[in-house]
């Protein structure tokens, strides 16, 4: 493999995760964005882990700047950090059963620690026991389904694309950047 093809992929790969931010701009159903699909793809794809750490991070920075900080940002962040561990996991062997597996525990994981009801002490929303727990999980239900469905369908783009690059210029391995 030549060094340009690998600039080229590399590219490639970065303009996904570029066009991934985007989607936050595009008119969704909360919580159905590609954020979490960027941070998986960009774990399991970039060489560079710093990189792969940094992107989604900075990609919510600056959208958040945009569409106004929040009470809860560190959980949120935390999550896509977390997801991006994840991608790296995969160690260069993606596959789709190892995307699906961890696109749904990626959502799991988002819904589980981003609705306890500690993030929300400062609102009040729910009371800090075992009831305020259980009704912050069930008003979530609904941001849950649209982040799975989210995650599920711009996974599949992110990796099928990618994939499809990759195999009409040969074997590659993850990028050097």
């Amino acid at each position: 493999m030549t060094q340009n093809t690998k600039s080229s992929i590399g590219f490639f790969a970065i303009t996904l995760v570029s066009l991934a931010a985007l989607s936050r701009f595009i008119p969704h159903p909360f919580n159905f964005t590609a954020i979490g699909a960027m941070a998986l793809f960009a774990g399991a794809n970039l060489k560079n882990k710093k990189l792969a750490y940094l992107l989604p991070i900075f990609a919510m920075i600056l959208t958040d700047l945009y569409f106004g900080l929040h009470f809860s940002i560190l959980p949120v962040y935390l999550c896509f950090v977390l997801t991006v561990w994840l991608g790296t996991r995969m160690n260069g062997k993606v596959k789709a059963s190892s995307i699906f597996k961890n696109s749904i525990f990626s959502s799991v994981l988002f819904f589980l620690i981003t609705n306890l009801p500690f993030w929300y002490a400062d609102l009040s929303l729910y009371s800090l026991d075992l009831k305020g727990t259980i009704l912050s999980y069930s008003m979530a239900l609904p941001f849950f389904t649209n982040q799975l469905i989210g995650d599920l369908f711009y996974n599949g783009l992110l990796f099928g694309c990618f994939y499809l690059i990759k195999k009409s210029q040969l074997k590659l391995t993850p990028q050097d950047f």
